[in-house]
């Protein structure tokens, strides 16, 4: 076999392998288990949602998943490689979570969006601000939002520019917790079909999701898992 043909059946598996890998998952806290022994894999294009009563620890996973908080059993792999096995800025430029009550700094909206490619793993990457433009119109805002100070932002437009840093650094798998939750009927629907089209300029692209709204998870997800009480999963059902 030639070096170039090698060299493309390496491809082929990378491709076709999980991005995220969950085996044998547990989180505990004050000696209390709040999910044990999940297991499930994450491939590109994946539109997942994850489901379950309030107290099963949906956040929580999602926040695991991105290497935000510890597990206390079981592995979680990135690409292949344990998520202790990387460097935490460059897991965290791939896999991004975004907080349903996010925190931003003071300044502006455009000051906050500009803010990140001051850390040394986004140096090569510049503000893209025309890319930003075109985020805010399929939103129903225009340029002038981003000179509006985060003081005068109500939550539902702290969402839209979380929503907006996220997806300007095109992360690999981006974490949505209720995006949603503060924005009226409107706002969610352009903000579904935001996070849609970014998704789609890359196929390779993953989102998951959790919402108390469960004809968005039907809109937004090609898959569901749940998470039932005492935190055993689960059921897995596709569309």
């Amino acid at each position: 076999m030639s070096q170039d043909a090698y060299a493309h059946v390496i491809d082929a598996k990378a491709q076709a392998s999980p991005l995220l890998m969950v085996n044998t998952v547990g989180r505990c806290l004050q000696d209390r288990w709040i999910w044990q022994d999940i297991c499930f894999e994450v491939d590109p294009g994946d539109r997942l949602a994850i489901v379950g009563p309030s107290g099963t620890g949906k956040s929580l996973l999602l926040r695991a998943l991105a290497g935000l908080d510890p597990i206390q059993a079981g592995q979680i792999c990135f690409r292949g490689q344990p998520l202790s096995d990387w460097a935490m800025p460059q897991l965290r430029s791939q896999v991004i979570y975004l907080h349903q009550q996010p925190a931003l700094l003071e300044g502006t909206v455009e000051s906050n969006l500009q803010q990140i490619y001051t850390l040394a793993i986004h140096r090569r990457k510049a503000y893209d601000r025309d890319r930003v433009l075109s985020y805010l119109s399929l939103l129903g805002r225009d340029a002038d939002f981003l000179n509006r100070t985060t003081e005068q932002l109500s939550g539902g437009e702290r969402q839209i520019v979380a929503c907006l840093w996220a997806l300007q650094l095109a992360p690999q798998i981006l974490l949505l917790d209720e995006p949603t939750a503060s924005l009226d009927r409107i706002a969610t629907q352009q903000l579904e079909t935001l996070v849609d089209q970014w998704q789609q300029q890359a196929p390779d692209r993953v989102c998951l999701w959790t919402s108390h709204d469960d004809s968005q998870l039907e809109r937004v997800a090609t898959r569901q898992l749940a998470l039932v009480d005492q935190g055993q999963i689960f059921g897995e059902t596709s569309k």
